[in-house]
């Protein structure tokens, strides 16, 4: 089995979270939501308007979650962090990364959904749909491509099988070999 990768600092860590998710799940959202109007409880009637608002917090939540675990995968596994100037040394195919290649991503995409329906912000929705639809393109025309010259076969493998957004219903096993 091969060595770990050396750790990043964890100021390297909290400076690619800082830059990248906050940018995108804090700075945005906050510019967005004071910009244009936002409807927590979606004008709801009586306990109906709990719905949104439980639901928002539980894909916040789950998001939050999903991201510190990945982040920290990141950083002891591979050696890196999430930041395209800081990746990965080597490939991590354990935890969340075992059921879908992207769950940092797919964890960015449920904290802004949670944001966009605890606000009942419609430019949140919008913000969603463009974050989705860059990286629709952005993953497999770009990071795809840099994981196969870093990491080869390996990420080949990993690739065929496992999805890119929709989770495996079993983890997926690396064979050794």
């Amino acid at each position: 089995m091969a060595e770990p990768a050396a750790m990043p600092p964890p100021w390297r860590v909290l400076l690619s979270v800082l830059i990248l998710p906050g940018t995108i799940t804090v700075a945005v959202p906050l510019l967005l939501l004071r910009s244009f109007d936002s409807t927590p409880g979606w004008t709801l009637a009586g306990g109906a308007a709990l719905a949104p608002l439980v639901l928002g917090l539980g894909l916040v939540g789950y998001g939050l979650r999903l991201m510190g675990q990945t982040n920290s995968l990141l950083r002891r596994r591979g050696g890196g962090t999430l930041a395209p100037w800081d990746p990965t040394k080597r490939l991590v195919v354990s935890g969340p990364y075992r059921r879908v290649r992207n769950p940092m991503i797919s964890g960015v995409f449920a904290v802004l959904a949670g944001e966009a329906t605890l606000f009942g912000s419609a430019s949140l929705f919008g913000w969603l749909a463009l974050f989705v639809t860059a990286n629709l393109i952005y993953l497999p025309l770009v990071e795809e491509a840099g994981m196969m010259k870093r990491f080869g076969r390996d990420y080949l493998a990993y690739k065929d099988n496992v999805p890119r957004w929709i989770p495996r219903s079993t983890p997926w096993h690396r064979r050794n070999g």
